[in-house]
């Protein structure tokens, strides 16, 4: 191939990456596929370990869906523990830095803030490469940290924390933030309204469809026929606290109609799993992370789906469990503070409830609200939900304007 007809470049860089589930891998998956389908080469550097169980080996090399991935040892040892999660960040940092530096000439280059410490990557290899460098903020430190008490305000780590994010802000060509909120948030740290792009992440809909629960095998399988579903789907994150609903879910255990279902990974997973054991729970069940192909049942058999954000984290952080739930016509229940993205959501359109974090009391009440309204009242909730993402959050609609970002268009 001539010089000319050389294909333009981007190179990814992101910890995680499909086969792991973790959805800001199979956001960057998506972007990297509708890229290559526009024609431009596609060069990936990620983890050669799970995210979430470390014990999970991938292949160092593989080309997937015509994006070339490459696995890099030593990048992630669990999220149980805050310092091994931290070194392997480094590590990652350090290997992306070398290997983007001899990968070649790079006309762009997407790096999010998963894990923070990859911007420090990004910034080293447009100093030697000059890529364009597109910054996608998916939670923002050192914010987090302090929030979770992990760093103290004023720190050498957290100063240094906004050191590179004011770095990053400034020579990124382009900077996209998932919410009204977060762009508040980046804003003080630098002033870049010339180049924000505010776009929410999209559901996985090419996984997605309702499933009547009639024909649902998931509800067979986990015994759900004839039972009203609270579902929790999706990384039980150390910010996403869950107390408030797991103590007034205890208060149902001898409520035949209700069951209480968690599914997927985290460090409050324990939490979950402690509840149930305590309490001898029968009518509160933990799973693990269910195989995308698969998804469709899982989230098409509950009733309702929990969305939890720490009071803490708006404008920090973006759980976007919502937008698949949303997806397959399921009404939401937001734990957590209003205003948020989530109760943007919920209000504005009408498709769901709020309880407040602490606020036991009005979780049990809300509840029995939710198990006794009339399945025709869900349905329409749900179907208003499933509305909201064909015509303002669809994959096609949200990922194709991330991409016109990516190339230049935006």
């Amino acid at each position: 191939m001539s010089k000319s007809e050389r294909k333009p470049v981007l190179l990814v860089l992101s910890q995680v990456y499909p086969p792991d589930p973790a959805s800001v891998g199979q956001h960057m998956a998506d972007a990297a596929e509708e890229m290559v389908r526009r024609g431009w080469r596609v060069k990936v550097l990620t983890s050669a370990r799970g995210y979430n169980d470390s014990s999970i080996r991938y292949d160092s090399r593989e080309d997937r869906n015509g994006v070339e991935v490459r696995r890099l040892p030593l990048s992630s040892f669990g999220k149980r523990h805050f310092l091994l999660r931290a070194l392997a960040a480094i590590l990652f940092m350090l290997q992306t830095i070398v290997r983007g530096l001899f990968a070649g000439k790079s006309d762009a280059l997407l790096v999010s803030t998963s894990p923070p410490m990859c911007i420090v990557a990004a910034l080293v290899i447009r100093f030697f490469r000059r890529s364009s460098v597109k910054f996608w903020v998916m939670d923002i430190n050192p914010e987090q940290l302090i929030a979770l008490g992990a760093i103290k305000p004023g720190s050498f780590s957290a100063r240094l924390m906004d050191f590179f994010n004011r770095r990053i802000l400034k020579r990124s060509n382009d900077v996209v933030v998932l919410d009204r909120f977060m762009g508040d948030t980046m804003m003080k740290k630098l002033d870049v309204k010339e180049k924000i792009h505010t776009m929410p992440p999209w559901p996985h809909e090419d996984h997605l469809e309702t499933i009547p629960h009639s024909e649902n095998p998931f509800r067979k399988e986990h015994g759900l026929d004839g039972k009203f579903v609270f579902m929790y789907s999706g990384n039980h994150g150390i910010a996403l606290p869950l107390e408030t609903f797991l103590k007034a879910a205890v208060t149902y255990k001898d409520d035949p109609r209700i069951m209480f279902l968690f599914i997927g990974g985290g460090v409050r997973k324990q939490e979950v799993e402690d509840t149930i054991s305590e309490h001898g729970l029968t009518n509160m069940v933990s799973l693990p992370y269910q195989p995308m192909e698969t998804l469709r049942y899982s989230l098409s058999s509950a009733d309702v789906h929990l969305v939890s954000v720490g009071d803490p984290m708006v404008g920090v952080i973006h759980p976007c469990k919502i937008y698949g739930a949303m997806a397959v016509g399921r009404p939401i229940l937001l734990l957590g503070p209003d205003p948020c993205h989530v109760s943007d959501l919920v209000h504005d359109n009408n498709v769901g409830w709020h309880i407040s974090h602490g606020d036991v009391d009005r979780a049990i009440e809300v509840i029995r609200e939710i198990a006794d309204t009339p399945e025709d009242t869900i349905q329409e909730m749900g179907d208003r939900a499933q509305q909201v993402v064909r015509e303002k959050l669809s994959k096609e609609r949200l990922c194709g304007m991330f991409c016109d970002v990516l190339e230049g268009k935006a």
